[in-house]
């Protein structure tokens, strides 16, 4: 059984753990509004991982052969949101967080607020890659299973796992570089720079 599950594994946290939109916004969230308060984000990319992998497994890419539309609107409001979301962050002012705040990952008053669980969520399923990387493993990996429920229960539980690893490392890496900002052009320079980075992680999807 672990030598089944080990290649699912490896290949969720190689997908999860790679660069991207949802790896930046992990970033970006740790850097302006900590660990604690990134937590609904965290979970909702994981959770969204989880029901994703599991759609594919019970036949999305079906879905998605009969109506081809929908690949093609789900790339454009995910575009629209990560743009949306990558001007946000550009554009976003340092926090009005002292450095002793940042270090014990503190609450403190902001008009900014991290993004929501259901946001998160709801990222995962408007994300083209997503749907590739989740129903190519459905595909890669359907005869592990003897049936698709418990392929869906296995891909499921390994791209949750692996989101939520992936997701509070970037986070946690992000809380690490806050403490490093020192002054309002750093944070002006990390936040445009991650703007940038959000705008091109866009790029492959169209390609």
């Amino acid at each position: 059984m672990i030598e089944t599950l080990l290649p699912v594994l490896s290949f969720t946290l190689a997908a999860a753990l790679s660069p991207g939109g949802a790896t930046t916004l992990a970033t970006a969230s740790g850097a302006q509004f900590g660990f604690r308060r990134s937590v609904p984000f965290i979970m909702g990319i994981s959770i969204g991982m989880l029901t994703l992998a599991a759609a594919g497994a019970l036949g999305l890419a079906n879905l998605v052969r009969a109506f081809p539309a929908i690949e093609l609107i789900t790339k454009l409001i995910g575009t629209s949101y990560l743009v949306w979301l990558a001007v946000k962050i550009a554009m976003a002012p340092p926090p009005p967080t002292s450095a002793i705040a940042r270090n014990l990952d503190q609450d403190t008053p902001t008009d900014s607020k991290p993004i929501p669980f259901l946001g998160a969520f709801g990222l995962l399923w408007l994300n083209p890659k997503g749907w590739a990387v989740t129903i190519g493993a459905a595909a890669s990996f359907s005869a592990i299973a003897q049936d698709p429920t418990e392929l869906a229960v296995i891909l499921g539980s390994a791209f949750a796992f692996s989101g939520f690893l992936s997701m509070a490392l970037w986070c946690a890496l992000g809380l690490s570089l806050s403490l490093l900002l020192t002054s309002d052009w750093q944070w002006r320079t990390v936040n445009v720079t991650l703007g940038v980075l959000l705008i091109a992680s866009i790029i492959p999807m169209w390609l």
